[in-house]
């Protein structure tokens, strides 16, 4: 029986995959930008919309929460229309409210305007995952390693494009991915092929079923104190390092290269030599440890960069772990363990801006953020040793 490790260091090709896989990998960069896309201009709209932090930190969490709640759908609908016209129809919403944000004429418009784009975003994520699973040459673990090779390029060019066409107007980044995710869509339309619906049809409830194996579970709550400090990172660091919309963008482009690398290279090797579980323990502490330095060193804008650029060498390893042990818990279809898993772990990614926004309002702190974030992935590591009996199941499955 394969461990996960193994699975992470399986020979075969990466890179010699159908042109059906490179279509959808390169509309997982596109939808993957608009995570970082807004980092660069989260000060520009503050200042130019009159918002708070916690009101700008919102365009995270109602795009994390509403992307949480219908990923319970995407199975629902997915089985019976068929993955293909799923993706299309996430890929359409996209494109129409990251265009509409680009109109918006206050923070709120945004910040609705952004629930819309999560719904598109679960409908495409979610499925875009199962087909390239499903259309890959070289098994599971290669082709979770070129959906997070994806995440990261768009995460990490995300700022970099919301940087330069920020710098002409904040409203730039908000149509520059409704163009792109505009060739995404003739892209998947014309290269990647029908794929068949699941024999069976998947229910709403099925996600909240799959959540009684404690595999699921365990890395769902994991995942969900991991997202409060990946989206503290996110939506609040920005505004506190008191950069230019240009200089943002090359600081988050640097920690998105970094999380790309790791998550292709790092994640396979730690797995191998010491097993997913426990390298997943040892990178949330070093991220843990991150924020805290965060926290220690608030005011030094030199320390700041440097420590959002090192965070992203954790925060990569972390997600390529998540994505392929949580594939391998629970003995239901990937779609379901991916829509069970994400709708868990997005609650975090919701609150998570908020209320570290909202801390530093309340308390005048700019350290309390960095220090409560910490503390909340730290919880997530008490987690995985509350739940070493269900996770060693995790660690020794073959997949499914």
């Amino acid at each position: 029986m394969n461990t996960s490790s193994d699975r992470l260091s399986s020979e075969g090709g990466l890179f010699s995959q159908p042109k059906a896989v490179w279509a959808v990998a390169f509309a997982c960069v596109i939808s993957f930008m608009g995570m970082g896309l807004v980092d660069p201009i989260l000060p520009a709209i503050s200042n130019q919309l009159h918002a708070s932090g916690s009101q700008v930190s919102l365009l995270f969490s109602s795009y994390t929460l509403v992307t949480g709640l219908m990923m319970l759908i995407t199975g629902f609908i997915s089985s019976r229309i068929g993955p293909k016209r799923t993706m299309i129809v996430g890929i359409a919403f996209i494109i129409a409210f990251s265009a509409f944000a680009g109109m918006s004429g206050s923070v709120w418009e945004i910040v609705g305007f952004r629930g819309g784009w999560g719904l598109g975003n679960a409908l495409f994520i979610a499925t875009a995952l199962t087909a390239i699973v499903g259309l890959s040459t070289g098994g599971t673990a290669k082709a979770i390693i070129l959906y997070e090779a994806a995440l990261g390029l768009g995460i990490s060019v995300g700022p970099l494009l919301g940087g330069e066409l920020g710098s002409i107007s904040w409203r730039g980044p908000f149509f520059g991915v409704s163009v792109l995710m505009s060739f995404a869509f003739i892209a998947i339309l014309a290269l990647l092929p029908r794929i068949p619906k699941p024999k069976a049809r998947i229910s709403i409830a099925d996600p909240f079923k799959a959540l009684k194996y404690p595999g699921l579970l365990t890395l769902g709550i994991v995942a969900l104190f991991y997202n409060f400090g990946f989206f503290t990172l996110l939506a609040y660091t920005p505004l506190v390092m008191e950069l230019g919309i240009h200089q943002l963008g090359y600081v988050f482009f640097g920690w998105g290269v970094a999380l790309a690398i790791t998550s292709v290279i790092g994640a396979p090797k730690l797995a191998q030599s010491m097993g997913a579980v426990r390298a997943l323990r040892l990178m949330l502490l070093c991220f843990a440890l991150d924020l805290a330095a965060m926290g220690v060193w608030h005011d030094s804008k030199t320390a700041l960069v440097i420590l959002v650029i090192v965070a992203g060498l954790f925060l990569g390893v972390v997600n390529t772990l998540l994505t392929t042990v949580v594939m391998g818990a629970a003995p239901v279809e990937r779609s379901v363990a991916s829509a069970s898993y994400n709708f868990v772990r997005f609650v975090g990614g919701a609150i998570g801006p908020w209320l570290a926004n909202k801390l530093h309002e309340w308390f005048d702190s700019v350290q309390l953020p960095f220090y409560f974030g910490a503390f909340i992935v730290i919880l997530g590591i008490v987690v995985t040793w509350l739940g070493r009996r269900a996770l060693s199941g995790v660690d020794t499955s073959g997949g499914h």
